[in-house]
């Protein structure tokens, strides 16, 4: 029996991440301190045996395909066995991009046919989790599927976010129904399909080579639900959609909780460090005041200050009589003698001033206009941008990449998006 090859969607825009994603595309965003979201399923990847990965790259793809490389780090390189970047392939016009998951696996055709697959292992590059793809290739084989879908339970509050599944005792699908606003199933698709090869050949044909749809979700998976046997493989250990600023803060705080199943340790997590011009970097250190209490410290950090339940990545600096609560800091943050953090996602690089205080939690302002986004208070400060001394932040407020301090003509109050006022 031949491997399954992994296509792995990694072309999301992820546009409610918002800064976040202003300058890579969502798998490459960091997370847990030294990794980055891609990491979970290629770890899965890795720990499952399979040889060959094609990753599908579309959105500001460079930091990914830096991240990736030659897929060292996950143990794919060799004769047999490897990772492929697979570029966005354009139809007949030149601007004609990928239109969905189902077209973006159509168009890779000539990558996964040279290689013979029996089957098709199709992942989302975007979630947190640790599965065993083995135990699933294991019940696909066995129940005779066509196709199985991963499924875990959801609250009927969030089946509007998720395609929806119904089975009978044999957990035969024979429902699916994309986000729908209410359903009397709590079983959700996870977005992981293992496909026999010609099944997926066949469905790619009719169903986007015909013109009739681009997304496994939407069009496929209602296509072939009369036509071949869908099985659902249930899941129970921890799985997260990190698509929006509030279920990505939430996901890196259940980082810091021993009970809430992420164990980024256990899981054996592999990654790419970002160390090939400064080499290995030295251990944290920590001054005579500094005060920690549930946090993530990684290597490089230098901590004078109070860090509480906070995720805190390599090369971080934060001063003295400094305070960080309920945050996330990415590599190379500086936070100022004196000044305050509080629930934000600080990008790589930004400086914080002394004495400026980010605080989303102050609600002195009513927060509409990104409610959208789903920052519940969240204030996300953009790479590389320099945040003055002595400033108010309050929540809700959106900071763009690459500002300095000339941008910032005083307090920012909550609700608000601050831009470049020279753009």
């Amino acid at each position: 029996m031949k491997k399954p090859l992994v296509m792995l969607l990694a072309g999301g825009g992820g546009t409610r991440l918002g800064v976040l994603v202003q300058r890579r595309s969502k798998p490459a965003v960091p997370f847990g301190g030294c990794y980055r979201i891609i990491d979970m399923a290629l770890s899965n990847v890795m720990h499952a045996g399979l040889d060959w990965v094609g990753v599908l790259a579309q959105y500001k793809p460079l930091s990914l395909m830096s991240h990736i490389g030659t897929g060292e780090p996950w143990n794919f390189r060799g004769q047999r066995r490897g990772v492929r970047i697979l570029p966005p392939r354009t139809g007949h016009a030149a601007s004609d991009w990928y239109h969905g998951t189902a077209d973006a696996v159509w168009r890779s055709m000539d990558f996964m046919a040279p290689l013979k697959p029996e089957r098709v292992l199709i992942l989302s590059g975007d979630h947190i989790y640790r599965m065993d793809y083995q135990q699933m290739l294991k019940n696909h084989i066995q129940t005779g599927a066509d196709v199985s879908i991963a499924v875990m339970p959801v609250s009927p509050k969030d089946t509007s976010r998720f395609g929806m599944i119904w089975t009978d005792k044999k957990s035969n699908i024979t429902r699916f129904e994309e986000k729908p606003a209410q359903a009397d199933t709590d079983l959700a698709s996870m977005g992981i399909y293992m496909f026999e090869w010609d099944c997926l050949v066949e469905a790619l044909q009719d169903v986007v080579g015909g013109g009739h749809g681009n997304d496994f979700g939407q069009h496929i998976m209602p296509d072939l639900l009369d036509k071949k046997r869908l099985v659902a493989h249930r899941f129970g250990g921890y799985w997260r959609d990190v698509g929006t600023v509030s279920s990505y803060f939430e996901a890196s705080m259940d980082t810091l909780n021993a009970k809430s199943g992420l164990d980024l340790m256990n899981w054996e997590i592999c990654s790419r460090e970002d160390t090939q011009l400064s080499g290995d970097r030295p251990p944290a250190r920590f001054g005579s005041k500094a005060s920690l209490s549930h946090v993530r410290i990684s290597a490089g950090c230098k901590i004078d200050g109070t860090v509480r339940r906070s995720v805190i990545s390599p090369e971080v600096v934060i001063a003295k009589d400094a305070l960080v609560e309920d945050a996330i800091l990415m590599n190379g943050v500086v936070i100022g003698q004196g000044a305050k953090v509080r629930r934000a996602i600080i990008d790589k690089d930004v400086r914080i001033g002394a004495g400026t205080q980010i605080d989303g939690r102050d609600k002195s302002v009513t927060n509409s206009q990104y409610a959208k986004c789903d920052l519940n208070g969240i204030v996300l400060v953009g790479k590389g941008t320099i945040v003055p001394e002595n400033l108010r932040v309050g929540s809700s407020v959106v900071i763009q990449a690459a500002l300095d301090e000339n941008s910032f003509a005083g307090d920012v109050s909550a609700g608000t998006s601050m831009e470049s006022t020279t753009s």
